[in-house]
């Protein structure tokens, strides 16, 4: 059965000229000239694939882009744009479009795309018809998806493909890029695989925390030095700017660079110039710049503690960096991927993972993202000698989440047609203090410092504590 496809666009020549090619390449087009009249159809009959035009006399492609996933959330939507139009492509993308095509249209890159969507889209629906169960853990490992420079696994949850499609189109600028993700999200990841996707990829890309360093420090490692400019230069020294220079600078926590080097920084980036500290030479640099920070920037300056016109001048794109919780589909992945480099590092060949252990990975909050996740498999192939990992090498913050609370301390309720006399007040205590510290942990996800502020005891206390309930699961 032929595959049919609408084409909305109020440019008749060229819907002509599509419809008739897809007819010649095996599928059935149908065309309407604005927007009321594609949405009308869609609503009224079955479509495979629409390709719709961004502009449009009647509305936006975008608006109609949301009013079709109204209709059906599976559709698959291409967007007709204009030439570098990156703006309107990254808002397309995030509503939920498949794909951007750009003017003039190339009849074969058109098929191209529309080919790539029904592959994509069929081997989604290949998935969804095996039980999770049937795909043994070894398969998964010949199916990655690395980025560019082989080093990191790129995930296949909607919110990753999502994410994957900002940095290809963002990659082909020279736009500054802020980073937004909680710890461990993998900014300095993402950041370098940016760089890798753009066209200066056989330059430098340069990393640096901005956390970590002083005033002092910070402009000699950003801008480099003379020798005798302050004590202990005892040479001249390049910065990470000049070091970069053709590539790429990540700068991560940059909201914590003091106001002094913000400032500098701005005027940097600005003049595309720089003067090493104690120094009166300019020096010509061509970097682009990634930031990171965990800290909404907007909400920074607003607070006085970054510039207003130095944020501005860092958002010409921004990206969000989905928690590991957001991303269920990718973790079974990334427990195989994690899995297959440990057994490399290690020499080691653990087969894979108890079925347990999995649904452990899928329930647990990972409060530590992707940089929690591979130290745990790290840590349970460590202490695994062979065949499957199980759950008695994960750390309890796994385990507990899982079982939700020990089996020797049952809620009350499930001893009610006990008598009174039966109920052991010690047991009683135990059960609702244990309830108390779990409900704590999982509110700050398992952040064990401030789980104690919270409960008021010491820290010390509070491991004391979870290892007297750890060997009470054991009983």
């Amino acid at each position: 059965m032929k595959k049919r496809i609408l084409i909305i666009d109020d440019d008749v020549d060229m819907c002509t000229l599509l419809s008739k090619y897809l007819s010649r390449k095996g599928y059935e087009a149908d065309v309407a000239h604005n927007a009321a009249k594609g949405i009308s159809k869609f609503s009224e009959e079955k479509f495979d694939i629409v390709l719709c035009d961004y502009r449009l006399g009647d509305k936006d492609g975008k608006d109609v882009l949301v009013k079709i996933k109204e209709i059906n959330p599976q559709a698959v939507v291409i967007i007709i744009t204009g030439y570098s139009d990156i703006k309107t492509a990254v808002d397309v993308i995030k509503l939920g479009a498949f794909d951007y095509i750009t003017k003039p249209l190339i009849p074969d890159e058109v098929l191209n795309v529309i080919e790539k969507s029904q592959q994509i889209k069929n081997e989604g629906d290949e998935v969804a018809t095996h039980e999770v169960s049937a795909a043994p853990v070894t398969k998964a490992k010949h199916n990655y998806t690395l980025s560019p420079n082989k080093e990191f696994l790129v995930g296949q949850d909607e919110q990753t493909t999502q994410l994957y499609k900002q940095i290809e189109i963002v990659a082909a600028t020279n736009y500054s890029i802020i980073l937004y993700g909680e710890s461990g999200t993998g900014k300095e990841v993402i950041a370098r695989t940016i760089h890798d996707y753009s066209h200066r990829k056989n330059k430098p890309f340069i990393a640096m925390d901005c956390g970590t360093l002083s005033k002092e420090l910070a402009a000699s490692e950003l801008f480099g030095h003379m020798k005798g400019s302050f004590t202990g230069a005892i040479s001249d020294k390049e910065g990470h700017f000049e070091i970069a220079n053709g590539g790429t600078l990540f700068l991560d926590e940059v909201a914590n660079l003091s106001v002094d080097i913000q400032a500098a920084l701005l005027r940097v980036l600005q003049e595309r110039k720089i003067k090493r500290v104690g120094g009166t030479k300019e020096i010509d640099v061509d970097v682009r710049i990634i930031v990171a920070s965990n800290e909404n920037l907007r909400d920074a300056y607003r607070k006085g503690k970054f510039r207003e016109d130095l944020y501005h001048r860092l958002n010409e794109f921004s990206i969000n960096l989905p928690a590991l919780r957001q991303r269920k589909d990718d973790i079974p992945l990334f427990a195989d991927f994690f899995l297959d480099r440990t057994n490399k590092e290690l020499g080691k060949n653990i087969e894979g993972y108890e079925d347990n252990v999995k649904e452990m990975f899928l329930q647990y909050s990972w409060p530590g993202n992707l940089r929690e996740f591979r130290n745990v498999v790290r840590r349970a192939v460590l202490l695994t000698q062979d065949g499957k990992i199980n759950s008695s090498v994960l750390p309890w913050e796994i385990t507990s989440s899982y079982t939700q609370r020990p089996s020797s301390l049952q809620p009350l309720e499930n001893h009610s047609h006990l008598k009174e006399k039966e109920i052991d007040l010690k047991d009683a205590a135990a059960k609702a203090e244990y309830d108390a510290i779990m409900t704590v942990l999982k509110n700050v996800n398992f952040n064990k410092t401030k789980a104690a502020e919270i409960l008021k005891i010491d820290r010390k206390t509070l491991y004391n504590k979870i290892k007297i309930y750890q060997s009470m699961e054991q009983e």
